[in-house]
């Protein structure tokens, strides 16, 4: 048995700590909206700064490593962790430079939050400023992992490690796309946002592994991580204010779970129709100057609807007025075409230096859709 390469592991670390830092935060989410009082050392709290590390440590290691093998003399493979880019005195693989800023700058507004808990003691609310800067340190950190995992789509371990990281990705999301709600349109823009993010990460997953089926593979993997996030956030709120002796809020009411309840519930639909047009492109032999934004206006579009359809179903507010819904989808519809024509060259700047187009392994050679339009690869 082969002893697993050190791209493998420390790319697992850095998605343990990706994982880790996902649960912890819908935790603590939901300990906010059941329970109320916050301090710096709760539970939920020290899942987020453990994942967060474990994510740092990793980059930390691989960017050490890459060091030392430029100055070896030795070749760096671009499947681990991507081009390296020269840092002061280090050669870093450009994804663990992502993921390892996050964890840094994480570990900055760390030291920010306590200061804010010593400050004013605990707080009841999420969005105070450390936080908001804590989850935007998270998002690049997990943005660090796709690119690690998006730059290494020829093998078995670089494939099943994206179908992972976009879907927490993705499940991270909704917390960001709040910043957009006060914008004066006429629309949902929280929604047009969802709209438009997933979108773009299922065309990304889909141009990336040459394999329009890998969207569907990134969706159902994201149904299962909401699922079980799902049940795990009320049930560790519950039983960790049992522990510590607190009261769940009094008008707490009989309500979704706010993170995994936010997320697109109906993502495999929207995922089926992206692949079923980016498959007819590649049969059809058609133009990819078109087919990555059709695809896109079709995953807005569905995500769109089926948004506004969640909403009532969970319970999460009534349903829109016919011309809101109408706005939301025409709305979603254009931020999706949009995903498509950014995700599909995003995909070509990740392949581009292992695997251009014409030149990738017989493992993720299913389909071709040329990624050269458009200087995508």
């Amino acid at each position: 048995m082969s002893r697993p390469s050190a791209g493998l592991i420390g790319a697992a670390v850095l998605l343990f700590g990706t994982s880790m830092s996902l649960a912890g935060i819908a935790w603590d989410v939901q300990w906010h909206v059941d329970v109320g009082p916050d301090t710096f050392f709760t539970l939920s709290h020290l899942m987020l700064y453990a994942g967060s590390a474990i994510a740092g440590l990793s980059s930390l290691a691989m960017v050490l490593r890459a060091t030392a093998a430029q100055r070896a003399g030795r070749r760096t493979d671009p499947e681990e962790g991507g081009r390296t880019v020269r840092v002061l005195a280090f050669d870093a693989p450009l994804g663990y430079l992502v993921s390892g800023a996050g964890a840094a700058m994480f570990l900055l507004y760390g030291m920010v939050d306590l200061w804010w808990h010593t400050v004013y003691g605990f707080d009841a609310v999420l969005g105070s400023p450390p936080h908001v800067a804590l989850f935007s340190s998270i998002t690049v950190t997990m943005v660090g992992a796709v690119i690690v995992f998006g730059f290494a789509p020829g093998r078995r371990w670089g494939r099943a490690g994206l179908a992972l990281s976009l879907p927490i990705l993705m499940l991270f999301s909704p917390l960001m796309l709040e910043a957009v709600e006060d914008l004066p349109t006429g629309f949902n823009a929280v929604l047009v946002a969802s709209a438009f993010f997933t979108t773009l990460c299922l065309v990304l997953a889909a141009g990336v592994s040459s394999r329009p089926a890998y969207a569907v593979t990134v969706a159902a993997t994201l149904g299962a991580m909401q699922l079980v996030l799902w049940f795990f956030a009320p049930w560790a709120s519950r039983v960790y204010a049992d522990s510590t002796g607190l009261p769940l809020r009094d008008n707490l009411e009989a309500s979704p779970p706010e993170l995994a309840g936010e997320a697109p519930i109906f993502l495999l639909v929207t995922a089926l129709a992206i692949a079923a047009v980016l498959a007819y492109g590649r049969r059809a032999s058609a133009s990819p100057r078109w087919i990555p934004q059709l695809a896109g206006a079709a995953g807005g579009l569905l995500v769109a609807v089926s948004m506004d359809a969640q909403i009532a179903l969970i319970g999460n507010g009534p349903l829109a007025a016919p011309g809101q819904l109408v706005a939301n989808a025409l709305a979603g519809l254009a931020a999706g075409a949009l995903a498509g024509f950014l995700g599909w060259r995003f995909a070509g700047m990740l392949r581009g230096p292992a695997h251009p187009a014409g030149t990738v392994p017989p493992a993720a050679r299913i389909t071709q859709l040329p990624l050269t339009h458009g200087g995508a690869a």
